[in-house]
């Protein structure tokens, strides 16, 4: 890597500084540098390297003292066994089921009470809109708590925001359980979805932590499975439950298995995040050698608190209304997890209410849908081999849109799940169609996903943390949103022609990767926030 101290200095908000491209550091993720935290002239050097000595001396003029001085940046050594990416691969195998595991539970208790909306309606004497308003709070607390807890991360490190956020999420799911009016059950969910989007908002970060670039297709995969599996499983396993108890008992469900995360979390899942660790290790030594010049880069050049705070909070929307590419991912990713969302309340309306089936039963039909969605899971690794080969071709820098491609081959499946799922939804027709819909639906999910995710990464990258922020915020309100009007569509257009216009609405998505694969380049190179490779990228 490159000294930066006598390069020009460079505006990071504007553009990504060479010593950091993909061309010098294609290994490293852009979401797990503190580029929101330090000033634009801070060096990254010392979390990108490991160093014979542990620490790289270099004058560096202090943002607190205004002089040149001799710092010893700490850095990790030669095969640091402290790095997280230098762990065994069992212990990183671990605690990647870990973080998953975590997030499977999340989404598993996003989508369970969703199996007996009539219970708390029934209990608590209220209609059946109002109690569908207890999953679309949680919902909404995925949009607004990571806003919190992704800078509170790079503050203090993965592993408290964690536990804390998991701790009070188990809390406020017992008044949930035990609630004796509506109000206190749609606060009480409130809290759990905002306490709950922490791991969901973490995990990308810490797998970034303890993988490197080239291994982390599988463990990505093994990742990225979770948060869709656990939607499709709550309505099957929370069908079953609600048939043989009472809507309380889906939450004591909750309460066992967040409990499980959050012991195995807490307790067997030590801090990963490189800048974190080594602003203790720096800590340690300047107590140990009763030396001062022993720091880390964010503790020299950290932004102001004011403009920090302005990064953490208005870049995102930023991003998400001046930045086309941000607000059409943002806006097809919205659409997505909208459509997940209203999969809970059309699959009773096809069979509860044109079957006459039991709860328990309609879950069944989201198999094929949890099929899919682990089908896909298990070739994202080749997806990653593909990609990976990309980097002879294009000297070592694929541009961003090479990203697409398998948005671009997956975005068809939805709509055709959808229609599949629209025109076998009949009551006399056999019940295995509009099932089997669900298999190329959960089956394109997790390709647009990683696509989407990887896209913005790739063309954001120093601000690619507040451009995941921004699409998880839209997304989770429209998410959020869907599930208030899903049963009046349904009512007023058909269950047929209600289908219809969500695979049609999928359908006209489908236009979103071909145009930035054509375009995005060009795009790019007129954002201010975006990076466009100055350079051709492709081997003549």
């Amino acid at each position: 890597m490159q000294d930066q101290q006598h390069q020009p200095q460079v505006d990071l908000t504007t553009q990504a500084t060479r010593t950091f491209s993909r061309q010098s550091a294609p290994e490293y993720d852009y979401t797990d540098l503190p580029f929101r935290q330090l000033t634009n002239d801070a060096n990254m050097e010392e979390y990108t390297t490991e160093t014979a000595t542990g620490e790289i001396v270099r004058p560096v003029k202090s943002s607190a003292t205004g002089k040149i001085e001799d710092y010893k940046l700490v850095t990790f050594t030669i095969d640091d066994p402290e790095n997280p990416k230098n762990w065994s691969k069992l212990y990183k195998w671990y605690c990647t089921m870990v973080v998953s595991f975590t997030c499977f539970v999340v989404a598993f208790a996003s989508s369970v009470i969703t199996a007996d909306i009539e219970g708390p309606s029934e209990t608590f004497g209220v209609s059946r809109e109002v109690s569908l308003v207890v999953v679309t709070v949680f919902v909404v607390g995925f949009g607004v708590g990571p806003m919190v807890f992704a800078p509170a991360s790079e503050i203090v490190g993965r592993r408290p925001v964690y536990a804390l956020t998991l701790a009070l999420a188990v809390i406020f799911v017992i008044p949930c359980a035990v609630s004796k009016n509506i109000g206190t059950l749609i606060v009480c969910r409130a809290i759990d979805g905002i306490a709950f989007s922490a791991p969901m908002t973490l995990v990308g970060g810490t797998l970034a932590d303890l993988w490197k670039n080239e291994e982390r297709g599988v463990p990505m995969a093994a990742f990225s499975a979770s948060p869709f599996l656990g939607p499709a499983i709550g309505p099957l396993a929370g069908g079953f439950l609600a048939d043989g108890t009472n809507w309380r008992w889906l939450y004591w469900l909750q309460l066992i298995l967040s409990f499980v995360a959050w012991v195995l979390i807490t307790f067997t899942v030590p801090e990963t995040y490189a800048p974190a660790l080594l602003k203790k290790r720096a800590q340690k030594l300047r107590k140990a050698e009763d030396d001062p010049r022993y720091v880390t880069e964010a503790e020299l050049n950290p932004r102001p608190f004011g403009e920090r705070m302005r990064v953490l909070f208005l870049r995102p929307f930023q991003l998400l209304f001046l930045e086309p590419i941000v607000l059409c991912i943002a806006i097809y990713m919205s659409i997505l997890y909208g459509l997940l969302y209203m999969f809970f309340v059309a699959y009773p309306i096809v069979y509860q209410g044109g079957k006459g089936w039991s709860a328990g039963s309609t879950g069944l039909m989201f198999i094929p849908l949890a099929i899919g969605v682990l089908m896909s899971a298990a070739c994202a690794p080749f997806i990653n081999k593909h990609y990976l080969s990309l980097y002879a071709k294009f000297n070592g820098k694929p541009p961003a849109e090479m990203r697409l491609i398998p948005m671009m081959f997956s975005c068809w499946l939805i709509p055709i799940g959808l229609f599949i799922f629209a025109w076998t939804s009949y009551p006399q027709l056999h019940w295995f169609g509009p099932a089997i819909g669900g298999w190329p639906v959960g089956f394109g999910f997790i390709f647009l996903y990683n696509s989407a995710n990887n896209y913005l990464v790739d063309t954001y990258q120093h601000q690619a943390a507040s451009a995941l922020a921004a699409k998880t915020f839209l997304r989770s309100i429209w998410g959020a949103s869907t599930v208030l009007f899903t049963e009046q569509m349904y009512d007023r257009m058909g269950d047929q022609w209600a289908s219809s216009f969500l695979a049609f609405l999928a359908l006209a998505c489908c236009a979103i990767p071909f145009v930035f694969y054509f375009k995005g380049a060009s795009i790019r190179r007129y954002s201010k926030f975006a990076f466009a490779d100055e350079e051709p990228n492709e081997k003549v």
